[in-house]
């Protein structure tokens, strides 16, 4: 009997070390997760866009470090013509585009993720749908890759220096009002980072040596 305890005690601690082990591993691992959830917001917070040869719908080579919009804000959404979130989210967005583009001046980049062989469904939609988007093909999701993409709908906002300033995956309906938000945000930081700026350059030419800013001399 008494040997029978012990074996159930000894069970019973084993059982616990092994729970306790699982754990630590659990919480390590969330740990890990973590840091690269926090490296990953900060870099997309600052990185610039990669360089990637694509075309455009009308055959024309385009290389993605180059997009940009005047030093404007403007977002790039991967799509597929078979994912039907992404078309109902280029589809919103579409109704409200204009309205955008008067108050923030940006524009929308759609970037299609079908394969070759689908790749020719891809200015049909655009043309049907009347959409005025720049839209570019990635047929081997060079792209994608290389913008640390994972599925369909992604969307980026690019601020007006060339920088991922937000990212979201997927799309819930509504979603592109949260967008607008953020395009505005990043708009008005823009505007604030640019009157600095400006600030900055005529303080310099303005001092009271021998620039002529003051007609003083020291």
């Amino acid at each position: 009997m008494h040997r029978k305890r012990t074996v159930l005690v000894n069970l019973q601690r084993i059982k616990q070390l092994i729970i306790t082990i699982n754990f630590y591993k659990t919480m390590k691992s969330l740990k890990y997760f973590l840091l690269s959830l926090l490296l990953a917001v900060s870099a997309s917070a600052f990185a610039q866009l990669p360089s990637v040869k694509l075309k455009n719908i009308d055959g024309k080579v385009v290389n993605t470090a180059n997009l940009s919009n005047g030093g404007k804000p403007f977002v790039i959404s991967f799509f597929a013509t078979w994912c039907k979130p992404c078309l109902r989210e280029l589809k919103a967005i579409h109704e409200v585009y204009p309205d955008w583009q008067a108050e923030t001046g940006v524009k929308l980049i759609a970037v299609s993720i079908d394969q070759a062989q689908n790749a020719n469904k891809v200015k049909p939609l655009v043309d049907s749908e009347e959409w005025e988007y720049e839209v570019l093909l990635d047929p081997n999701s060079d792209f994608m890759r290389a913008m640390n993409v994972r599925n369909v709908p992604h969307l980026f906002i690019i601020d007006g220096e060339g920088n991922i300033a937000y990212s979201h995956s997927g799309y819930t309906d509504g979603g592109e009002k949260e967008v607008l938000a953020k395009i505005k945000e990043i708009s008005a930081k823009g505007k604030k980072s640019g009157a600095k700026k400006a600030a900055g350059k005529k303080a310099k030419g303005s001092g009271c040596g021998n620039c002529g800013g003051c007609g003083k001399k020291k």
